[in-house]
């Protein structure tokens, strides 16, 4: 096989210039099955609520496909030796995420009095414009170590986007939205996490080896020195102060924990973890002790049974919702989590997962976000550079953290906070936001797996091969 031409070995292996499979096929093939799992519940969900295919399945399913065929194009031209699952995984959980809000549409009482209509159209155009982003993100970003020149202007671009909120009314309790009009409702914080593990990793990238040799010590914690550590503390302390008011403690949690992985990833040393969760827990402790709204979700918590008799009901019904579900489920359609109310499509659509796909679509949902996880994670293990490695642990980070909170809020493990669970609950900006992640991601992947340039032969070498006789 010649090595200067694009051949095809099968039927799901693209081999590179360089000899190296690229594994575009395999890609695609990966994306037919994940557009045709989503299409295949929207008329589980049809039969079940009216016994008939639903009148939308077919315009459902060639958008989706649509949706996917265009990511794949652009993959397959701008990023050709990028991870092959992570695109059909986000596909999948988006399209899942569809059909579960549009399933939950079909009930008037959580449709029209609660949220004002019908979410599913709204939510797939807001798909649209995060795979128009994923696109111009493979496009245009050539190489992604251009963003650590951008190192400080993400902490401050950062600050900004959590500031907004402050400046607008606050939504059941928390200030993590603003307002634009002919837009509607924004959470520049699912945009952040992205500015601020750029910012991260652009620093650490410079300071890792004075922050991972200490100075001094301090209670068994191996301390740097100030000046090092002074930046990374000066913007967990304002990031958290603004948190503080906005009233929302997931978005917090999240942040500090996505300081905290990169630190001990860029440092490797297991003292940053104590140090980290001993201000996380101080922190929460802290805010807890005279915030009403943290307070209240703490006792909703730790009570769900009190907080249904006092009127908070949907803790209790989340939990009843999933223990409804068992092992397979009720089926799609065949459950009562609009019991839960005005959150069932965004902050408790994994009620819903729990009650109609049971314990067994529970897991197989939940090892969907594991694998990109841990394709993340290979990726920063494979990348090539420093900046590389701890922006795609940053990225999987932040991705990993928010899937804890929700799920884990849901699932009664932790508080509940006001988050998103990536790709799959209604909210535009969340799923904006996780694509571009997705697609930084793989374009640090393409860079790590594209074939390194053969290197030229020398001229005594060429000369010796034409003198020999």
């Amino acid at each position: 096989m010649s090595s200067n031409i694009m051949t095809n070995t099968g039927s799901n292996t693209t081999v590179s210039p360089g000899g190296l499979p690229s594994r575009r096929n395999t890609e695609m093939a990966m994306l037919i099955f994940a557009v045709l799992i989503p299409v295949f519940a929207y008329a589980n969900v049809g039969l079940a609520k009216d016994g008939a295919l639903p009148a939308g399945m077919l315009g459902y399913g060639l958008g989706l496909g649509l949706l996917a065929g265009v990511a794949h194009i652009v993959v397959r031209r701008w990023a050709p030796y990028a991870d092959p699952l992570m695109l059909p995984i986000a596909t999948l959980l988006n399209g899942l995420g569809l059909v579960l809000i549009w399933r939950l549409d079909q009930e008037p009482s959580i449709t029209t009095d609660q949220t004002g209509g019908a979410a599913a159209p709204s939510q797939l155009m807001w798909s649209t414009l995060a795979v128009a982003l994923f696109a111009g993100v493979l496009v245009f970003l050539k190489d992604h170590r251009v963003l650590q020149r951008y190192t400080y202007i993400s902490m401050a671009t950062a600050l900004i986007l959590l500031a907004l909120p402050i400046f607008f009314p606050a939504k059941n309790g928390a200030k993590i939205w603003i307002t634009i009009p002919g837009v509607g409702s924004l959470q520049p914080g699912e945009f952040a996490k992205i500015i601020l593990a750029v910012f991260f990793a652009g620093y650490l990238m410079v300071k890792r080896d004075a922050l991972a040799l200490a100075s001094r010590r301090f209670m068994g914690l191996y301390l740097p020195r100030g000046r090092d550590l002074g930046p990374i503390i000066a913007i967990w302390a304002l990031s958290l102060m603004i948190l503080v008011f906005e009233t929302d403690l997931g978005t917090s949690l999240l942040f500090f924990g996505l300081f905290v992985v990169m630190l001990y990833v860029a440092t490797e040393r297991t003292s940053w973890i104590v140090f980290g969760l001993t201000l996380s827990v101080v922190g929460a402790v802290a805010v807890a002790s005279f915030e009403p709204h943290v307070q209240s979700r703490v006792q909703d918590w730790l009570d769900p049974m009190q907080a249904f008799k006092d009127g908070s009901e949907q803790p209790a019904q989340a939990l009843w919702a999933f223990g409804s579900g068992g092992v397979l489920g009720s089926g799609l359609g065949q459950g009562f989590s609009r019991l839960i109310g005005f959150a069932a499509k965004s902050d408790y659509i994994f009620g819903t997962v729990g009650e109609e796909l049971g314990l067994t679509g529970t897991m197989a949902i939940l090892l969907m976000y594991g694998l990109l996880i841990e394709r993340g994670i290979r990726t920063s293990l494979a990348a090539r550079d420093p900046f590389g490695k701890l922006l795609s642990v940053g990225l999987s980070s932040a991705l990993g953290l928010q899937v804890f909170i929700v799920a884990g809020g849901v699932m009664g493990l932790i508080p509940l906070t006001g988050m998103t669970l990536p790709f799959m609950a209604q909210g535009g900006s969340s799923v904006v936001a996780n694509w571009a992640l997705v697609a930084i991601l793989l374009k640090i992947s393409d860079t790590a797996r594209r074939p390194a340039p053969a290197p030229a032969p020398s001229p005594d070498a060429e000369m010796t091969q034409v003198v020999r006789p």
